[in-house]
């Protein structure tokens, strides 16, 4: 009987030994599939409702884009299939957070980019750093995703706020040059105008007034009348909402006092607005006819064949520029999408996009890239004005201060 039980009992050890190999040659055998073939899962968070519904828009088109054109069209790299999942923030920074949630415990994604608001985004950020998945921002701007916020897990195609003040500045100020600054009084019109008088400052140029107004104000004469009276040779506007001053300014006849005005040329519905402001000079972050390269040609060609003939918009090639910086990625880490892993290989990446050479900074993973000196003019056949190259200001020229404290 003992001789019986003995042999039972080693037949069972047996048994067990072998389901346990079985399990561990299953799991094998799955990290070895993962590792050659599988799916890399990227999940985008935009606003593609409400109120900034377009610029989620022109994201997801430029992101859809920039992964064909990234592996010609074959929506794969390293051999892994790549899968996009979409979800809409509502530009919510509590649904943001909600989204991205999901996204990473639901859906397993191993990228997150986004989103269309900076709010959404600096909600989003320690998701990030929580589930060791690269973060790409885009078009979100706020200087703190790249600042104070700022965690080793996330890397920004979208420029920020101090390299718009940077291009605004290298635009138009010179030793000696006099600029007052308009903006509304809170807390966007500050930042804005603190960051363009350091910038203008640094090249020699003197800001004389520092004019704010209501955020809500509909008459801006007060205002435009002392900067009239402090006799600028620019105004430099930073501004955002459907009050805008360019027609009082244009009623007020500021040009004609030797006022040349100067704000950064938006996206093309806003343009539509400032028809008053014909003969501006400013700066631009993308037009489509402002970068001069094959990327940009076929992002223009390409997005005319697929939407009704339309042009690239305002944040299309930044949509563009995250998806290349993803596959480039992949493709340097053979498609290993480990975010501890990519880390080191995305820091002072550069890749190319429409608007020329990205470069990820290493100290605050901000993608330096080229902006765009402007005049606004018109143009026969558009019914808005046009901003038209005076130069190309180069990724140095508009590289903001580093911020993070990494």
């Amino acid at each position: 009987m003992k001789k019986w039980l003995a042999i039972l009992l080693v037949a069972v050890m047996l048994l067990l030994a072998a389901c346990g190999s079985d399990k561990k040659t299953s799991g094998s055998s799955s990290e070895k599939d993962d590792k050659e073939g599988g799916t890399i899962k990227v999940g985008v968070l935009a606003s593609l409702s409400g109120a900034l519904e377009s610029y989620g828009q022109q994201t997801k088109q430029g992101f859809e884009l920039g992964l064909d054109y990234a592996t010609d069209g074959k929506m794969e790299v390293a051999g892994k299939k790549i899968e996009v999942v979409w979800e809409d923030t509502e530009t919510k920074p509590e649904v943001a957070v909600q989204k991205a949630t999901k996204l990473l415990e639901d859906d397993g994604v191993d990228f997150l980019v986004g989103s269309s608001s900076s709010g959404d985004t600096l909600a989003v950020l320690p998701l990030a750093e929580e589930y060791e998945k690269i973060m790409i921002v885009e078009p979100a701007v706020a200087d703190s995703i790249t600042g104070a916020e700022f965690n080793p897990f996330i890397f920004r195609t979208a420029r920020n706020s101090s390299q718009d003040a940077y291009a605004a500045a290298a635009a138009i100020a010179k030793k000696g040059t006099k600029i007052a600054t308009f903006a509304p009084d809170y807390s966007f019109g500050w930042d804005g105008v603190k960051a363009f008088k350091a910038a203008a400052e640094k090249l020699g140029a003197e800001v004389v007034l520092e004019e704010y107004a209501d955020p809500a104000a509909t008459d801006f004469t007060s205002n435009l009348q002392k900067v009239v009276k402090a006799k600028p040779e620019y105004l430099f506007v930073v501004w955002a909402g459907t009050n805008s001053p360019w027609n009082q300014i244009a009623d007020l006849k500021l040009t004609e006092t030797g006022i040349k005005i100067s704000t950064g040329a938006p996206d093309i519905a806003a343009l539509q607005l400032m028809k008053p402001l014909v003969g501006m000079e400013g700066f631009s972050v993308y037009y489509h006819t402002l970068p001069k390269n094959k990327v940009n040609d076929w992002l223009v060609e390409e997005h005319k064949k697929r939407f009704d003939n339309t042009v690239p918009d305002l944040f299309t090639p930044g949509g563009f520029s995250s998806a290349v910086a993803i596959v480039e990625a992949l493709q340097k880490s053979d498609g290993n999408a480990d975010g501890n892993t990519l880390i080191p290989l995305m820091e002072g990446m550069s890749f190319e996009t429409p608007k020329g050479k990205m470069t990820f900074r290493k100290e605050d993973h901000q993608a330096l890239q080229p902006m765009y000196s402007i005049k606004l003019e018109e143009q026969k056949g558009v019914d808005y004005p046009v901003p038209v190259l005076i130069r190309e200001l180069t990724p140095d020229e508009t590289a903001p201060p580093i911020q993070s404290k990494k």
